[in-house]
């Protein structure tokens, strides 16, 4: 490991196909800097239902259609999802040690074999290698708003102020978009208009059913000033989160829970129907920090604190470990 490996280092992110880990991966990739090697990988049966602790052999268990793993080794390998766990310690293991494996969310019974572990506070993990965070890491830069407005002010800026974005998620292994849910969404949503004179620009994700979609294409035709971007063309979510005056996004996902926050925005939430104890705890610490309110008809109220960049922390270490390497 030399200087110039520290100062500007090969990483690999391991990039499984869920959305959720890949943006964290490539945000903690990215802020790091230097040479960024994106890999797209997974296991295949048995390796994908293995113990990510028992998991002998996980090269034998890379699905062949992807990319595959071979020499030199990075400086940095980036995991997030438990296939990518026996992964990225096979690459440290192969490089002597040489590689810095650095794994973000919660390895569990792994956790002392990595580098650095980035783990949720709602994780309840602690160690001398083990960074605790309250947001998940991101690829919201002030760079990447700063570009999205420029690009999006020609085509968001014509809509009234305040401009409130709605991003949806949907469905997931704990969390449904009941129609009770999404009656309240909309009752809310037009409250707000009336009371408040706000426009909207609302954005669903990969996961949002298709009748919740509808239900909202019908209260975009019925209301005035509110545009629903319907998957063609550019998506609009990098405008939304740097031109918006105020966000009302769904609790599903951590991920765009956190990236409404990083924007800088104020931020409510919409609790979907459902029970997963860490992704509660998960809200609850931020509500009772004051990162974000509730959605309950009112504007997204400013928070009174500023969560630190944590993406930005977690790479600040990063770099420390490689200069403490060579």
């Amino acid at each position: 490991m030399t200087s110039v490996a520290a100062s500007s280092p090969t990483v690999w992110a391991l990039l499984l196909p869920e959305a959720g880990f890949r943006s964290q991966v490539l945000g903690l990739a990215e802020a790091i800097g230097g040479k960024l090697v994106e890999k797209n990988i997974d296991l295949r049966p048995p390796w994908s239902i293995l113990p990510s602790n028992l998991c002998p052999f996980p090269f034998w268990g890379l699905d062949p259609t992807l990319d595959q793993l071979n020499p030199p080794w990075p400086d940095v390998v980036i995991g997030c999802g438990r296939r990518t766990i026996p992964i990225a310690l096979e690459i440290k293991r192969r490089s002597a040690g040489n590689t810095a494996a650095i794994y973000i969310q919660n390895p569990k019974a792994s956790t002392p074999a990595f580098d650095l572990v980035v783990s949720m506070k709602h994780d309840d993990q602690s160690g001398p290698n083990v960074m605790t965070v309250d947001t998940a890491i991101h690829r919201v830069t002030r760079a990447k708003l700063s570009a999205a407005a420029d690009e999006w002010k020609a085509r968001l800026g014509i809509h009234p102020r305040p401009l409130i974005g709605v991003i949806l998620g949907g469905r997931n292994r704990s969390f449904r978009f009941t129609d009770a849910v999404l009656n309240r969404a909309i009752v809310n949503l037009t409250i707000l208009a009336k009371d408040n004179g706000a426009s909207f620009i609302i954005t669903p994700s990969r996961r949002t059913d298709l009748h919740v979609v509808e239900r909202f294409k019908e209260f975009a035709q019925a209301m005035p000033n509110v545009t629903l971007w319907d998957g063609a063309g550019d998506n609009p979510y990098f405008g939304m989160l740097a031109l918006c005056d105020g966000l009302i996004v769904t609790e599903d996902s951590v991920s765009m829970v956190s990236e409404a926050i990083a924007s800088g925005k104020p931020v409510a939430t919409i609790p979907l129907e459902g029970h997963a104890p860490r992704h509660i705890a998960f809200i609850e610490n931020l509500l009772e920090k004051g990162a974000m309110t509730r959605f309950n008809g009112a504007l997204p109220l400013a928070s009174p604190i500023t969560l630190p960049d944590y993406t930005q922390l977690a790479a600040e270490r990063v770099k420390r470990l490689l200069a403490s390497k060579h």
